[in-house]
């Protein structure tokens, strides 16, 4: 109980201090050589991840394309043991994000930002935890550590591959150095950033 109280607290006290903090865009090129185990699959996707908050909201773009089998589920997971490695639990709406295309090998997901003040953006199991009891404003705490710590991923899953078909860990887009890599991310930024622009203009 005691260790429960104290990292409330602590995620507490990291939450409060970025309440008033401007949204964070996270980002990924998913493939199969990054989940665990590897997986052989022509299959690639990007990411794109705002974190407001401000507005305690998660706003997630995504492109995949050539995946050996239809969709059946795409989420993200957290919090791994160490970061960028190993495998951890679906926090986010199971099977999927709310509208994202399942049952095609190849497509496009912009769907509305999920309000993280509501249970029905959490996967149950996980929101429903003994270390989470329901409390959203935890959970969004959580994550928010997760997503700052290379813990969180990115993953979809097809028929062929039901644990996971391609993945990749979310990293502040700053910190993506190869030119490569940000030709890739270009798009997914790009979405992301067009939508903040338009999230922008309705609050002003």
């Amino acid at each position: 109980m005691l260790r429960r109280s104290l990292l409330a607290a602590t995620l507490a006290v990291c939450f409060g201090s970025a309440v008033h903090a401007a949204p964070i865009l996270y980002v990924g090129v998913l493939t199969g050589a990054k989940e665990d185990p590897a997986v052989n699959t022509p299959g690639t996707g990007t990411a794109s991840v705002v974190y407001d908050p401000a507005l305690n909201t998660l706003d997630v773009d995504a492109t995949f394309q050539n995946l050996t089998s239809n969709t059946t589920a795409a989420h993200i997971h957290c919090c791994t043991p160490a970061p960028f490695m190993g495998t951890a639990g679906v926090w986010t709406p199971v099977p999927a994000f709310p509208g994202f295309p399942l049952g095609v090998t190849s497509g496009t997901y912009n769907g509305a930002p999920l309000n993280l003040t509501l249970a029905s953006s959490w996967n149950p199991a996980f929101l429903n935890s003994p270390a989470i009891g329901g409390n959203t404003a935890l959970a969004e705490a959580m994550l928010a550590a997760g997503l700052a710590a290379g813990t969180a991923y990115i993953n979809i899953h097809t028929t062929i591959n039901p644990g996971g078909e391609i993945r990749d860990f979310l990293v502040p887009a700053q910190a993506i150095p190869e030119p490569a890599t940000m030709a890739l991310l270009g798009l997914g930024i790009g979405i992301a950033a067009a939508r903040r622009n338009r999230q922008n203009r309705r609050r002003d």
